[in-house]
């Protein structure tokens, strides 16, 4: 084959489906990750489907109550390492690069790697729902003994988890790497965007979280069929061991799935508000302060296993003392918009929903973390209610709302602002009547993960039904958003979002000192990229 032809075949080759199973290109991987997210997070959504049709009316409708547990399990795992922890990535993969100024990812082959482990990850997992004995039901928390009763399915689940672990520690590696090394010169730590910031904590966060849920379902897997005793109490175990284990990776967890949703805030609000960020370096310093607390809390999730009255007390006063470098962060995003010039597109609204829906599930994570409260608040529905408003109106709002401000970049086209704002304002309506009731059925005593109920719980429930199957059908329309977006439409301009220009896609930090008595000068803003 002559020089030339050989080019012709190679691209030939990388146009089409090789072009995306071997790619190294960061925005390449980036789509690709942003793409499984979104279809995880409507194979999760269905899950969630399947489980507010069951709780639409007391008495056993629609699933028999095993392959109901199978659902609430499936959707926890799902939407966490299928859907949020990979959107977060390929924000990282196709920003991260561009606000540093670097050419790539600093290991460009891992990198594809990481991403090609997930779709093998869950297939495993998927596969365990046509399983005899069917897909695990024992929460995604994977407690012991209840897991342990999980039949065939018990080895998929344990292999998926590793394979999502490895991928993420992937990922982490390459963040650090990359933020590390391949800076643009003079951009020093303190001038990062604070995306790329939230995203080193993040990544720190996972590397030394992610080993520990490996030990603990290696353990796990031990215990079922390898003769161990370690949370067998019959062998001198104990299964609250695996516990402490799992919270010690699940808390940290918890704030790998919303640090990086501050760092979109904090780039989205000054924007739309023509300001620079309020209080930069203070920002940096509660998302580390967040990072550091959050691997001491984590038995607020254990308050009712009988822990001593002294470690009680600990983990509820480091749980309160974690709410205070979040309110930083909120004041600080309140006084960036305080006289600024709004105006209200749709990555807007998304963010300030946001700001709003995710201070009521801090405000009721306040409540939860006090100890004598929790007793009345464990394991029921109050405690759904608020981690869907942290994570669902905190993180998928603000991937919501991240997707909107850099789809002009990352296709060249502007989405339709009309259909977005409809997305926005269907969603906004629909998921507050889905899981604001929630909290008066945990205020009244509704367990959860139990397919029935008592019937005075029955209004609230339907209520909270209608409301999902109007978010969840909400969700069709960001799809439809997404993909006129990149088939056309109006062309975006280097200056997207009007009167911000060198503001619209990131924000160079720290930025100039100003007063709050007067209004911002506007050469300050539209002067080119300061």
């Amino acid at each position: 084959m002559s020089e030339a032809a050989a080019h012709d075949h190679h691209d030939a080759q990388s146009t089409g489906l090789m072009r995306w199973l071997t790619t190294t290109n960061h925005k390449d991987i980036g789509t690709l990750y942003l793409l499984f997210s979104l279809t995880m997070f409507f194979i999760g959504g269905s899950m969630a489907m399947v489980i507010r049709l069951e709780l639409f009316q007391p008495g056993l409708q629609f699933v028999d109550p095993q392959f109901y547990n199978s659902m609430t399990t499936m959707h926890a795992l799902i939407m966490i390492f299928g859907a949020v922890m990979p959107a977060w990535t390929g924000f990282a993969n196709w920003m991260i690069p561009i606000m540093i100024g670097a050419p790539d990812m600093a290991l460009p082959r891992l990198n594809n790697w990481s991403f090609w482990i997930l779709p093998f990850a869950f297939l495993m997992l998927l596969s365990t729902l046509f399983m005899p004995g069917g897909a695990p039901a024992g929460g995604w928390t994977m407690y012991p003994p209840l897991v342990l009763q999980t039949g065939d399915a018990f080895p998929y689940l344990i292999f998926a988890i590793h394979f999502l672990g490895a991928s993420s520690i992937a990922g982490a590696i390459n963040v650090i790497a990359t933020v590390f090394n391949m800076r643009a010169p003079g951009m020093t730590l303190m001038k990062l965007p604070l995306f790329v910031w939230t995203w080193i904590i993040t990544a720190f966060l996972l590397i030394a979280s992610i080993p520990v849920l490996a030990g603990a379902v290696t353990m796990l897997l031990t215990d079922k069929y390898f003769g161990t005793a370690f949370f067998s109490a019959a062998g001198g175990g104990d299964p609250v061991m695996f516990q402490h284990i799992f919270w010690f990776f699940g808390h940290p967890e918890v704030y790998i799935l919303i640090l990086p949703a501050f760092g979109i805030v904090s780039a989205i609000i000054p924007t739309f508000a023509r300001k620079p960020l309020f209080g930069y370096s203070s920002m940096v310093y509660a998302t580390g302060a967040i990072a550091f607390l959050s691997f001491i809390v984590w038995a607020h999730h254990m308050f009712t296993v009988g822990m001593p009255l002294a470690g009680e007390l600990f983990f509820m006063y480091t749980t309160v003392l974690i709410a205070v470098p979040t309110g930083v962060k909120i004041f600080n995003w309140v006084a960036t918009m305080w006289r600024g010039s709004m105006t209200f597109e749709t990555p807007m609204l998304f963010a300030l929903a946001f700001v709003v829906l995710f201070t009521i599930g801090g405000f009721s994570g306040l409540m939860l973390g006090v100890t004598p409260v929790d007793f009345q608040y464990h394991d029921t529905y109050f405690v759904v209610a608020h981690f869907h408003y942290v994570l669902v109106t905190g993180a998928v709002f603000a991937l919501m709302a991240g997707t909107y401000f850099w789809l002009p970049k990352w296709t060249g086209h502007m989405y339709n602002e009309t259909l977005g704002k409809w997305h926005f304002w269907l969603s906004t309506i629909s998921v507050n009547v889905l899981f604001f009731p929630q909290h008066f059925l945990g205020l009244s005593g509704m367990p959860r993960r139990i397919p029935d109920y008592a019937v005075q719980f029955s209004d609230f429930n339907m209520v909270s039904s209608i409301g999902g199957f109007i978010y969840g059908a909400s969700q069709i329309l960001f799809v439809v958003v997404v993909v006129k977006c990149i088939r056309g439409g109006k062309k975006a301009t280097d200056q997207v979002w009007e009167g911000a220009q060198g503001l619209e896609w990131t924000l160079p930090s720290p930025p100039p000192l100003h007063s709050f008595t007067e209004a911002p000068d506007p050469s300050s803003i539209t002067g080119g990229n300061r």
